[in-house]
Formats: C-alpha cells, structure tokens, sequence
C-alpha cells in the first residue's frame, strides 16, 4: 500500500487500523495483485480521498457506496464520482436526474464530484479498491472493516449525521448507525436495474437537507459547477 493520504482529523481518529492485522493482509494482497500484473483502480495516493477531502468535523452528509468504478480512467476516490471527461455511468445519470426531479438543479456535464466532498458530503465506497474490469474484485479483503471503523466513529462521535443507503448493500453495512442521533434515508440503488423500483421519487436531497437546516446546520449546495477543458468553472 503506497503513503498514506489522509486529512489528520481522519488519521488521529482511526491511524491505528493501519497497524492492525487485517490491513497487514490487505496491504500484502495489494502487493501481489500488482506483482500479478494487475491493473488496481484507484491510485494508491486517491484510496482515502474521500476523507481527505471531508474533514471528520466537517462530514455532514454520507452517501455509501459499494466498490469503485472498474474502467480506466473512471475511480479517483470518491462513491459514485467520476474524473473529468469520463462519460457518466448510469447510477450517476440517475442521480442527476433525481437531484434535477427533487430540487431543480439541472445535470452537468460532467460527474467529478468533488465539490460535494468539499461542501461536507462523505462520498465513501465500503471497499477503496478494484482491480481492472474485475467487479467485486477486491472484496472481502479488509476493506469494509477498515470503512466500518469510519462509519463508526462518526456514529459514535459525531451528532445529526445524514447517512444515505442506497440499495441493500448500503443498508446493511449502515445497519447499526443510531437512528436517535443521526438521520438515516434508505432507497433502492439508483442503478438501472432498480431506480425505478423507488429510487426515483425517493428525494433524499432535499430530506437530507431539511434535516441539516431544523437541526442548525447550512444546508449543502448540491449545484455542480461545470468543467471545461479539465477547469471547474465558478458558478
């Protein structure tokens, strides 16, 4: 596992996992798959860009998502984001539509995502990695342990988070999260094969954020600015 990236809020809070056994086993598996001639989405730096980019006192908002993007050029770190000039996957077409359906806000072009993260939305898969064009591939290998522990010092230490489960995987992994102290927005996965079985209509934007607003917070801008030629344009 190459240097560890990680905002020191996040590093204080859960660097201990990383001497841990079972990250030992992740890290030596990481190493032969690569010695395999593996190709592995992310880059190593990006596995904690999520949290890199969301502060542990600034995450207001969890969306759970299960595995990165498989193809080249799609994963950098963040659930269901995408880089720049990478065509939208389908759950995020959906999202887009949802988020236009729900508050109005009109899909951009593009689906890097990062400025949610900045806005103080946790974009977190369950498992930091995959290798190429293998779904799943890097499941049951440590990694949901590892983001269980981020689940959970939030759960324990944090108030009024919003966590939102899409699909039953996320609903599982969430399953413990204190629903007296945090807000909890469950739907189907917005992926083709069950938007419309309640994805769709389900308005977890503005649910998420009516919470974040009764209970004192500012809510999150979820208006993407566009990109053109790699350069997020200012709204």
């Amino acid at each position: 596992m190459p240097e560890i990236k990680l905002d020191e809020s996040w590093k204080s809070r859960i660097g201990d996992e990383f001497s841990k056994d079972y990250m030992q086993r992740l890290r030596a598996f990481l190493v032969q798959e690569k010695q395999d001639g593996k190709t592995i989405y992310p880059k190593g730096d990006e596995f904690f860009r999520a949290m890199d980019l969301t502060p542990f006192e600034n995450v207001k908002i969890v969306i759970l998502g299960q595995d990165p993007y498989h193809g080249p050029d799609q994963a950098h770190g963040l659930s269901f984001s995408v880089r720049p000039g990478v065509a939208l996957p389908p759950s995020l077409v959906n999202i887009y539509k949802e988020l236009e359906s729900d508050l109005g806000i009109p899909p951009v072009h593009h689906g890097f995502l990062e400025q949610w993260a900045q806005e103080g939305v946790l974009l977190l898969n369950s498992v930091l990695s995959v290798a190429h064009k293998q779904a799943a591939s890097h499941q049951g290998q440590g990694w949901e342990e590892f983001t269980d522990r981020v689940i959970r010092e939030l759960n324990d230490h944090r108030d009024n988070v919003v966590f939102i489960l899409w699909g039953s995987y996320a609903q599982r992994k969430g399953s413990f999260i204190d629903t007296r102290r945090h807000c909890v927005i469950k739907s189907p996965h917005p992926s083709p094969l069950s938007s419309y079985r309640g994805f769709f209509g389900s308005r977890p934007f503005s649910q998420a954020n009516d919470y974040l607003v009764s209970h004192g917070f500012a809510p999150i801008n979820w208006q993407l600015r566009e990109i053109e030629a790699g350069v997020v344009q200012p709204a």
